[in-house]
């Protein structure tokens, strides 16, 4: 499956991208993206295809059901893509999520079946909100500041750094009173802005252990394959070739750092070439466009993309 000729790897968007409506262009278009989208309501027992068309959106902005929505959206664009003949879909060198959107990888290179995948992501966004709810903290987007700066934010105020995304955009977590220091030292530091995000946790810190533990049994019932692709995990930026790295990556991932600058370089250092961005937005098109503006970048993240895509 791996194309060594082509340096064309596929990422994937994370939680913040759903929007009420969000599929439904790809659900009228191609049977194929109708079949994820019915595969995800009989797994998960209620009609997530609906939540996701029709809202209401205060009930699909929730986590619980914002990762399964995203995790479904975007593997719908790529197997509509697919079906549609884009060649480029087919021979990836890499793939790679940005948090959430690790969880799509995994059914994107066969290390599980997409229903298991959309379970997984659901339970991940339910044990993640508990955790929230029973230890209450946020993330908040720092402009401006490189990551030794925000190292010493962090440092002083107790917060987290829990994303670096590119230079000069670093997202940091934790409880809401380290949060509120930390934006404060980052503002002295010469922060551009600091831009607080709709998330329902203090995700990427310690504070999600909770959810790594109910995530560990959720993990151990299922049968991990192999990946057909490597995935660049987020937390080292290296590949993973295992389903046992794998099972290790999602939990590692919960508590500590989505590394996606580092992911990037190491795809652009071992030739990738072309970055296709899988799933609903630009965000993660927008992210590498300031880490290598020389790279050749494509979007899949609706019915009109994909029969773009064809050509």
């Amino acid at each position: 499956m791996v194309n060594e000729a082509v340096g064309v790897a596929h990422i994937f968007p994370g939680q913040g991208v759903q929007k009420t409506g969000i599929g439904r262009d790809l659900y009228d278009s191609f049977e194929v993206a109708r079949e994820v989208f019915r595969q995800a309501d009989e797994r998960l027992g209620f009609s997530l295809s609906r939540l996701c068309f029709e809202g209401p959106d205060t009930e699909l902005q929730q986590t619980i059901n914002a990762q399964p929505a995203i995790v479904t959206v975007s593997f719908a664009c790529l197997k509509a893509a697919i079906y549609r003949g884009d060649h480029q879909l087919a021979s990836p060198r890499y793939v790679a999520g940005h948090s959430l959107g690790e969880y799509t990888a995994l059914a994107a290179v066969g290390v599980l079946d997409f229903a298991d995948t959309v379970y997984l992501a659901r339970e991940r966004g339910r044990l993640m909100h508990e955790a929230g709810q029973g230890q209450p903290g946020g993330m908040v987007a720092v402009i401006g500041l490189d990551e030794a700066s925000m190292a010493e934010v962090c440092r002083e105020s107790g917060a987290r750094i829990a994303n670096i995304n590119c230079p000069g955009q670093i997202v940091i977590s934790g409880a809401w009173e380290n949060i509120s220091r930390a934006v404060d030292l980052a503002r002295e530091k010469g922060a551009s802005r600091t831009i607080p995000l709709e998330v329902s946790g203090a995700f990427h810190t310690p504070l999600m252990q909770p959810a790594v533990d109910g995530m560990a049994e959720i993990i151990a019932g299922l049968n991990f394959r192999p990946p057909e692709v490597p995935i660049i995990a987020n937390t080292t930026a290296e590949p993973l070739t295992t389903g046992e790295q794998v099972k290790e990556e999602l939990l590692r991932q919960l508590c500590n750092c989505v590394e996606w600058q580092r992911s990037v370089e190491y795809m652009l250092a071992n030739g990738v070439a072309i970055f296709i961005e899988i799933g609903p937005g630009k965000v993660l098109t927008g992210l590498i466009k300031r880490i290598n503006r020389d790279t050749k970048l494509v979007n899949v993240g609706s019915a009109t993309d994909v029969e773009k895509s064809a050509v």
